[in-house]
């Protein structure tokens, strides 16, 4: 019986009544500059571009385009910037930092409304997940800055200098957060710049940096495409380059700082299996195998694309989890009752749909609950595949968007060996009331992150980062400090 929000269904008499948010808790500018040295100012060349919501392909805003003088005025604000920042005692730092938490928990409302209408996922999302997190790292990196001696990494370590930040459009704010956080705490300037069709929420956070009173030039934002991102990478004034987003991408930004000094870390795609054994709580498993594909529309580099199911209870559990997909409710992502938002650019959609079609192409079995679409934006149903090989496509590849592939096994060995055979290593899931069975998978598993009995968990003291082409380094915790500190 699933439906989005504002369609009823007569079969069902308890349909969830609209629950808007308010679009009016937040002003949206109708144009943005670039904010350098503690200022906003149109790009050199005045080259703009438009932010575009994916629930209604309606223009929110235009936003300046950065170009190569642009991010040289940025860098050279930042490098200005870093003598003073670093010369602050720790504490001192962390009172910014903590400021800069408090001033994000108080405006989080704000936030969240714009970070669903500029990037499509729910607003229930956006406001218990994404926001909560965003200032918990703040404040978690804030009690780290007068303790960088006790960190593990010797006495005295000391910041790199500059850092040229790319983050995605997945979780704007969230990625934001986890990489300026850390780099403050440690004593770094930044340059960030964020995803094209996703700017407006960094931009805001310009200004929670002003009314924080942070020092100027210390956090900078520029925002343009993937070629100002390639200048951000490729300028000799950065000193470390942190890059959430596509492996192949990631690819590129290794090539481009491959025989320099700088330092980098690259958290890239995945292809993470979920694994449930027999003696897994179905109906718990199920809640993690939503959560863990169908959260944010797919858009999780982490997601729990892959369920290996073990065959003695595919069909008991794939009937649960049509019954769970029945009930998820598709459509406005400002409505608190929405399950699942638009999908984040009309680009993503499109590769959404080529993958998806190749799975029926290539023999996999489609399935999807009724679904009622909106008739504009961007929009894609839960869908769901079964007789799925490792040779499928859709096994194989990053679909980044709401579609599960199914695969089955007989015993943990086998378990282990498909959830290895990918090219990725970001995370996995393992459902099992046994745990030395949960030991045992762990320490074979190549993942960076494995949850047991739950799944895209996530804590700011917790790690974060992935094998192979999932990329390198770590972010979170006490380890995401080495990568902005000189040890």
């Amino acid at each position: 019986m699933t439906n989005p929000t504002n369609h009823t269904n007569p079969t069902n008499p308890f349909e969830y009544a609209p629950a808007p948010e308010s679009r009016s808790v937040v002003e949206i500018a109708p144009s943005y500059g670039l904010f350098i040295d503690g200022e906003f100012a149109e790009a050199a060349d005045g080259k703009v571009f438009k932010t575009v919501s994916p629930a209604t392909e309606e223009s929110l805003s235009e936003v300046a385009h950065a170009g190569a003088e642009d991010v040289d005025r940025a860098v050279r604000a930042a490098r200005k910037a870093f003598g003073k920042w670093s010369a602050l005692p720790g504490a001192e730092r962390a009172k910014y930092l903590f400021r800069i938490a408090r001033i994000v928990q108080e405006r989080s409302r704000e936030l969240a409304v714009l970070e669903s209408l500029d990037n499509g996922k729910p607003i229930r999302e956006s406001r218990d997940v994404d926001l909560p997190l965003v200032a918990a790292h703040f404040f978690y990196y804030a009690g780290w800055a007068d303790k960088l001696d006790y960190a593990g990494y010797g006495r005295n370590p000391r910041p790199l200098g500059v850092a040229g930040q790319v983050i995605p459009w997945n979780f704007p704010l969230l990625m934001l957060a986890w990489k300026i956080a850390p780099a403050l705490a440690a004593g770094n300037t930044v340059v960030l710049k964020p995803a094209e069709t996703t700017p407006l929420s960094a931009l805001f956070f310009a200004d929670v940096c002003r009314q924080a009173g942070l020092p100027r030039g210390v956090v900078n934002i520029v925002t343009g495409d993937g070629s100002t991102g390639a200048e951000l990478v490729a300028h000799p004034g950065i000193d470390k380059v942190a890059f959430t987003g596509s492996t192949e991408v990631g690819k590129a930004i290794a090539r481009t700082v491959a025989g320099t000094e700088k330092k980098v870390t690259l958290e890239l795609g995945g292809k993470a299996a979920n694994i449930v054994f027999d003696d897994a709580p179905i109906d718990q498993a199920v809640e993690g195998i939503v959560g863990g594909i169908f959260f944010n529309q797919g858009h999780v580099c982490c997601a729990g694309s892959r369920l290996l199911v073990q065959e003695s209870i595919q069909d008991e559990l794939l009937d649960a989890l049509k019954r769970r997909m029945r009930t998820l409710r598709v459509g406005d992502p400002l409505d608190k009752n929405t399950d699942i938002g638009a999908i984040n650019s009309a680009e993503q959609l499109a590769r959404i749909r080529t993958l998806a079609d190749a799975g029926e192409a290539e023999g996999a079995e489609r399935w999807a609950p009724e679904c009622a679409l909106p008739s504009s934006g961007y929009w894609f149903a839960p869908t769901l595949f079964t007789g799925v090989t490792q040779a499928h496509r859709i096994a194989r590849e990053e679909i980044f968007g709401p579609v599960l592939s199914v695969l089955t096994f007989r015993t943990p060995q086998e378990a282990v060996a498909k959830a290895n055979n990918t090219p990725y290593g970001l995370s996995a899931g393992i459902w099992t009331e046994k745990g030395s069975r949960i030991l045992w998978m762990a320490s074979r598993l190549r993942a960076g992150v494995v949850w047991s009995n739950t799944f895209n968990k996530f804590d700011p003291a917790s790690p974060f980062g992935g094998y192979k082409e999932s990329g390198y380094g770590r972010e979170g915790g006490r380890h995401g400090l080495e990568a902005y500190l000189d040890v």
